[in-house]
Order: structure tokens, then sequence, then C-alpha cells
């Protein structure tokens, strides 16, 4: 198991406090108060409010000098803004309102907008994957690796799909059209929490977004970065979390896709 540091055991209590929260609203969904955020497709619920409650007041009692972006609570500045927990409580809302296992809780830390620590948990999986800075990736306590692949044509990637009320419908379009003929498969399950740790376990070679924010991506870059991955905007430029959109990979594939999805913004 990973040798945690104050801030990740932090990090893991608050990720799997509000994951056993959300879970025990899983098994109740009917009761669930839902409405509708920036559209009737971006949905949320009490639950998603509860679970950042909960992990945003352990995180303060850890650090209370940290500042603090939270999805349903936005920012909150604290004595120390160098340092940021950066927290989606459910990542993966519609498929969690849907009765779909695939969501989980993001819990990063980012000193000066660069993430060195970050947790996911999938309760519904058991799945708890971890990483700090020069210690590796760990889901429930093994370490693990990104895929060794190095061809798109043998590679399953992954990707989020603009659903009604984003940006960029036509440009996906172009993105598929360019890809799908070149890869194994690409797949979709609806939470970038998933997507992105399982890039850092293996399970697929690459993951793409745009139009995310940094609650969505935070833990997944380093996830996959000490799983010995590469992470960086859908241009292939530096990542900025807060750019809105991000590429991680297994390396060996990164080249030939961002070629592929600058070639889609050109047509």
């Amino acid at each position: 198991m990973i040798d945690a540091s104050d801030d990740l055991k932090a990090m893991i209590e608050a990720a799997k406090a509000a994951g056993d929260g959300l879970e025990r609203h899983f098994g109740r969904l009917a009761d669930l108060e839902i409405r509708s955020k920036n559209g009737p497709a971006d949905m949320v619920s009490i639950a998603d409010e509860e679970a950042e409650h909960t992990t945003r007041g352990i995180l303060a009692r850890a650090r209370p000098s940290y500042g603090f972006l939270g999805e349903e609570g936005g920012s909150v500045s604290g004595g120390d803004d160098a340092q940021t927990w950066i927290v989606d409580p459910l990542d993966g809302t519609t498929n969690f309102l849907f009765a779909c296992p695939l969501w989980g809780v993001n819990v990063a830390l980012a000193r000066e907008d660069r993430v060195v620590a970050g947790v996911t948990y999938i309760p519904m999986l058991n799945e708890l994957y971890v990483a700090e800075e020069g210690k590796g990736c760990w889901l429930n306590g093994k370490q693990v690796r990104v895929s060794p692949r190095h061809a798109l044509i043998e590679s399953v990637l992954a990707c989020g799909i603009p659903f009604a009320g984003k940006p960029d419908h036509p440009l996906f379009a172009r993105e598929m059209e360019l890809l799908t003929s070149d890869v194994a498969g690409i797949r979709r399950t609806g939470a970038c929490a998933v997507d992105m740790a399982w890039v850092a376990a293996g399970r697929w070679d690459a993951y793409w977004e745009r139009c995310l924010n940094a609650w969505d991506m935070g833990p997944g870059i380093i996830l996959v970065q000490e799983a010995g991955g590469r992470a960086t905007g859908v241009d292939g430029g530096p990542l900025d979390i807060h750019a809105g959109h991000v590429c991680v990979s297994n390396g060996g594939v990164h080249d030939p896709l961002i070629e592929r999805l600058n070639a889609a913004l050109s047509e």
C-alpha cells in the first residue's frame, strides 16, 4: 500500500465517507430530490450536496488553511490558497440517478494549480484509486500501471460525449469519423472519474474530453501520471486543469491520438 501523507489520508477518508453516503442514497433513488442545474440534461440531487458537505468537513478539519473548490459549492478561499482541495462529490450524476453503478467521488489536492495527490472512489465497484506525487498509483492497495500498447489499431479509447446543452457536437462527430476506423474500440462510461482511473489501471489506453472542469479531471491526472502515463490538453499542449479539456493515455498512443483530435479541429 502507498505510504500516504497526512493530506492523502484525509483525502481517502473524505472520499470513502462521501461514497458511503452516496451508496445509501443509491439504494433509495426514488426518494431523492432532483433538479436541473444548467439545463434539462444537467442534473443535481440532494445526494451530491450532502457528499460535498461531507468531504469539505473532513478536509477542512485536516487542513483548515487550504482553499476549497467544489462542483456544488464553488470556490472558498483559505489562508493558504496556494494549496487547494478540488472535489467532485459525485462524478457521473446522470448514471447515479438512472441506477447505473458507474459513478465515483473525486478528491484532488493542487499546489499552485498542479495536482500533487488524487483519490477516486467508485463505491459500487469497491474500487479505491489513490496516487501521490512520486509514490505510484494504487488500486485497493495494489500498484497499477498503464497499458503497454503503442498502436492505435490495437487500442481501446474512452471519451466524453457532449450531451444536450453542451457545445462541440459537430466536432465530436468529426473526431469519431477520424478515429473509429483506426482503433479497436471507443467507449463512453458517462463518468470522467471512472474513465481516467481505468486508463491508470490499464483498462483503457486513452481518454479525452472537452468541456470539463477541474473537479472532473483533478484526481485522474495524477492517477495516470503516477501509473506511468501521460496527461496533456486535447491539443497536446501542457495541461491546465482550468482550461476545460484533457487527454490522458498510456503514453504510447498519445501522439497519434492528439494528431487526429487536432485534425478534427481543422476540418
